[in-house]
């Protein structure tokens, strides 16, 4: 009897690893199979966001669509960077994998996102051989309801904002909201980012009603801005290191 049930929990367990290797060969085969449409709806899913701020490019430009050029860039040097292709690279998913992000300092934090991906995508508008017109960064930070996502267009000095625009937010609907509203987003143009100590110093218009929100803004850039985000970055630009 022994011997019966011993055959019979063997019979189980090779039973059990049969289905688990099936299993784990059909995830692998769909993993690799899917990988291109992955890709490909990344891809979509990343211009139409960039779209956004790309129109009020092109409207600061006489109309003319902006020609730029991705790039990855090491955040924690300040660099340019080969280790990632931009095409393939998840920043929201890199953002949640301690393998390829770190922990922000609690007093850094501003922005209120507690991980920061380790290389983030940059794009870099009219590059020419020893200078870009401008470039832009991908920003995110916390609001007073939801997580705030856009770009910020900088011009090739980083002297002075082109363009504000987030293109996901879920504020309060006719106050924080308005955070993506033309009125506001034409305040941006023209504002310079820095004091003359190259301190992060941004002045706007603040939201009636939606302080917190504005709050979340001025805090996004902040980091974003600063030394724990695309400051090494944009002083490498500046002095021509990279």
């Amino acid at each position: 009897m022994s011997d019966i049930s011993s055959k019979s929990a063997m019979q189980v367990m090779q039973t059990a690893l049969v289905i688990a290797f099936v299993c784990a060969l059909l995830v692998s085969l769909a993993a690799v199979l899917l990988r291109p449409y992955y890709l490909e709806n990344l891809e979509a899913e990343r211009m139409a966001r960039l779209d956004s701020i790309l129109q009020v490019l092109q409207y600061l430009n006489d109309g003319k669509q902006p020609e730029f050029e991705a790039r990855m860039v090491d955040l924690n040097d300040g660099i340019y960077s080969d280790a990632v292709d931009p095409a393939s690279y998840d920043a929201r998913r890199a953002a949640n994998d301690p393998a390829v992000s770190v922990s922000i300092p609690e007093a850094v934090d501003v922005a209120g996102l507690k991980r920061r991906a380790r290389y983030a995508v940059v794009y870099l508008i009219g590059k020419t051989e020893s200078a870009i017109d401008g470039l832009i960064l991908p920003v995110r930070g916390v609001g007073y309801q939801s997580a705030l996502y856009g770009y910020l267009a900088l011009s090739g000095d980083s002297s002075e904002i082109l363009a504000l625009r987030f293109y996901q937010q879920a504020e309060t609907p006719g106050l924080g909201s308005q955070i993506q509203s033309p009125s506001w987003e034409s305040q941006w143009p023209g504002k310079q980012p820095f004091d003359t100590n190259g301190d992060v110093n941004i002045k706007f218009d603040a939201i009636s009603g939606a302080t917190r929100t504005s709050i979340g803004v001025e805090r996004m850039l902040q980091f974003w801005l600063g030394e724990f985000g695309f400051g090494p970055y944009l002083r490498n630009l500046r002095e021509g290191r990279i």
